[in-house]
């Protein structure tokens, strides 16, 4: 159960809550700072930066985790996981929102490492919904549009790479496709409803592309289509696929679609700030009691999981050790390697990262920045505002989690990185 807090005794708590012991049992041992090569000290730090950003009402509250080689070296929650003002602890459960992405990536490469399909096959092939693609030309008043074929079919590794020319209804940019999607019942990111994947994504089959596949990035529901994939190929719902293929092997004990009623209090909540008092967020296009509630039948690959920073953090783990962890492997090492490689060409050019098959990857000239890690450093983060980094080169993983909508000003993210990075010391 968690504490209930008063305004008197925040500040007091704060600093309660960052050195409470993880009760959860984990594959990462947790050492002091300096038998993994970083520095107390300068941990310390992050204390600070967390202490502050809630002072200042950047965040209600966060949980924070670094490990390097394998071992957990910072490990603190701050704060309140909801407007009731109940604390953050190492059990509490956040929506990862697009953190899914990844674990949905490593899901089709286990597939394809198993001869199952090639990158380069048209997703038609496996959902014939997508035949016969048509680019967006113009969108009229009255809410219809016209088209013009695409010059190519969307292959698995445009779905991959975000370069499919779909699009992400209410979170798109294009204001245009917000109307599509939203006309075309599209669900975007997940919902309580009792739909399953396969209905919205052939729904997403029949409408137009941003770009003929390949030649731009953008930001797609392209996940949820290899969600929906995955299930063909295995032939298992993909919260099965996910349970018996990555959490157990990797003991990501509190990795779920949906919470089971016992981890249901575990949940935090989705805030916002209302006349300078954090207040719980209210149903928009998504119900934020997801995944507590509904019809729990809506397996969203591109956005529908919940995780803790320890269970993220073992899955980082398995991509820095070359695919392994726990005595299982899930992916070869030749494999991993392909999957942080450069898989979008020139498209992200001076940008200082690439995509590859599964993340966001910092090349030389985002190294070279500063603050951002060595180059193949892999990154992403959620809607819900969670992010992670992992640097191969120093075997080092950072992940930050929060749970807030329409809030400006928090600067904890990259502050988080930077202080991290500076505290390596061997």
């Amino acid at each position: 159960m968690k504490i209930q807090l008063t305004n008197a005794f925040l500040f007091f708590f704060l600093i309660i809550s960052s050195s409470l012991t993880a009760q959860q049992s984990q594959v990462l041992p947790k050492v002091n700072p300096e038998e993994a090569g970083m520095s107390s000290n300068r941990l310390a730090y992050l204390d600070s930066i967390a202490i502050a950003a809630i002072k200042d009402q950047q965040v209600p509250g966060l949980v924070a985790l670094v490990a390097r080689n394998g071992k957990i070296v910072y490990h603190k929650a701050f704060g309140t996981a909801n407007a009731k003002g109940e604390l953050l602890d190492f059990n509490s459960i956040f929506r990862i929102a697009s953190q899914t992405k990844a674990i949905t990536s490593t899901a089709v490469m286990m597939l394809w490492e198993r001869g199952e399909f090639q990158l380069d096959d048209p997703i038609s092939k496996y959902i014939p919904e997508f035949e016969n693609e048509q680019v967006l030309d113009s969108l009229l008043p009255d809410g219809t549009y016209t088209t013009k074929p695409a010059t190519r079919p969307i292959t698995i590794r445009h779905l991959l790479t975000h370069t499919s020319g779909l699009g992400y209804g209410e979170i798109d940019g294009d204001p245009r496709f917000k109307q599509i999607y939203s006309d075309a019942e599209v669900t975007d990111l997940f919902t309580t409803d009792g739909i399953q994947i396969e209905e919205s994504v052939k729904k997403l089959a029949k409408l137009p592309l941003h770009h003929n596949p390949g030649e731009k990035f953008t930001y797609s529901e392209g996940l949820d289509v290899l969600g929906y994939f995955v299930e063909i190929i295995s032939g298992k719902p993909l919260d099965k696929f996910f349970k018996t293929e990555i959490f157990e092997p990797l003991k990501m004990q509190n990795t779920y679609f949906y919470l089971p009623k016992e981890k249901r209090d575990q949940l935090v909540s989705v805030q916002t700030k209302n006349e300078g008092n954090w207040v719980d967020f209210p149903t928009t296009f998504y119900d934020p009691d997801y995944p507590k509630k509904g019809k729990m039948t809506f397996f969203s690959g591109g956005a529908g999981l919940s995780s803790t920073p320890v269970d993220y953090a073992q899955f980082l783990q398995m991509y820095l050790n070359k695919g392994t962890l726990n005595g299982h492997r899930l992916l070869s090492r030749t494999t991993v390697d392909f999957i942080l490689s450069n898989q979008i060409g020139n498209i992200w050019k001076g940008k200082g990262s690439y995509h590859g098959l599964a993340f966001s990857v910092v090349d030389d000239l985002g190294a070279a920045k500063g603050g951002k890690g060595s180059p193949r450093t892999f990154e992403w983060g959620g809607y819900f505002n969670t992010q992670y980094f992992a640097d191969p080169e120093e075997n080092l993983i950072g992940i930050i989690m929060k749970q807030t909508q329409k809030v400006s000003g928090d600067e904890t993210s990259w502050k988080f990185r930077n202080i991290v990075f500076s505290s390596i010391d061997d």
